[in-house]
């Protein structure tokens, strides 16, 4: 099992193996060739940025029954996008936009593709996954379902900040059986497993293939567990997933952002 990270320190943004305490740096493709520079940095030293830079996210509505409530599940992955834009870095901040009043989290387990995949069948989707990593797909309900709500999610789910994701993309890891929780200033707020999820990872990846190619480094958010809350500026909320780490932000509002 290997912990992938992205990084900066100083002038310098690169990839690296997560080691401990300790980052080993790597150059050359994540996805297909690269090699360690011999460059050693203390995890305290450098900023863990969002783990890849993709070319499109996607994500999974309704995907846990526990989500659901008395709703039946879809036949088949509901899937919508979020902008790349809309990515955020561990323990950086998820800004609250001055007219959003009902801003929620979302825990999610994300798959990180690996090679290009068009019309792939569920195993061939299985070997297009190159990871799993933390996310939490952040949403204004009163943009997605309330009197204010939109054509499109495309701001109540993808206004800036609004994907955070990381700390590390792990490879190697068995992650349909994994505990996912979210906790709120430290109350845990969602608890489950992905083994619940309605559709797979290698099942979402096969759907959307047969309408969207995926390229390597492109993003899932497979959808989140159980009843989600609100968040105010000044809260920490936390993601973790058994075997990958915590991915933790901290709520501002707009204008008050560090």
């Amino acid at each position: 099992m290997t912990k992938f990270v992205r990084f900066r320190k100083g002038s310098v943004t690169a990839h690296g193996i997560l080691d401990g305490d300790t980052v080993r740096e790597i150059r050359g493709n994540l996805f297909a060739d690269f090699r360690e520079t011999g460059a050693r940095h203390r995890v305290a030293d450098v900023k863990l940025l969002y783990p890849v830079e993709a070319s499109k996210v996607l994500a999974l509505a309704g995907n846990y029954r526990s989500h659901l409530g008395t709703r039946p599940p879809a036949a088949h992955p509901e899937i919508f996008y979020k902008p790349v834009t809309c990515l955020q870095h561990p323990e950086s901040e998820i800004v609250i936009p001055k007219d959003a009043a009902n801003v929620h989290f979302e825990g999610e387990l994300v798959v990180v593709i690996g090679k290009r995949a068009s019309n792939v069948s569920v195993e061939q989707a299985r070997e297009a996954i190159f990871g799993v990593t933390c996310g939490n797909d952040v949403s204004e309900r009163d943009w997605q379902n309330g009197a204010s709500k939109d054509v499109q999610w495309w701001r109540a789910k993808g206004a800036d900040t609004f994907g955070p994701l990381g700390p590390a993309i792990v490879r190697g890891l068995d992650y349909g059986k994994l505990g996912l929780q979210t906790r709120l200033n430290g109350r845990v707020m969602q608890k489950d497993s992905t083994s619940n999820l309605v559709h797979d990872g290698p099942t979402a990846v096969s759907f959307i293939s047969r309408y969207v190619a995926l390229m390597p480094g492109d993003l899932i958010y497979t959808g989140t567990p159980g009843t989600t809350a609100r968040m105010s500026p000044g809260d920490v909320v936390e993601v973790e997933i058994e075997g990958i780490g915590i991915l933790r932000n901290k709520i501002a509002a707009a204008g008050s952002a560090a």
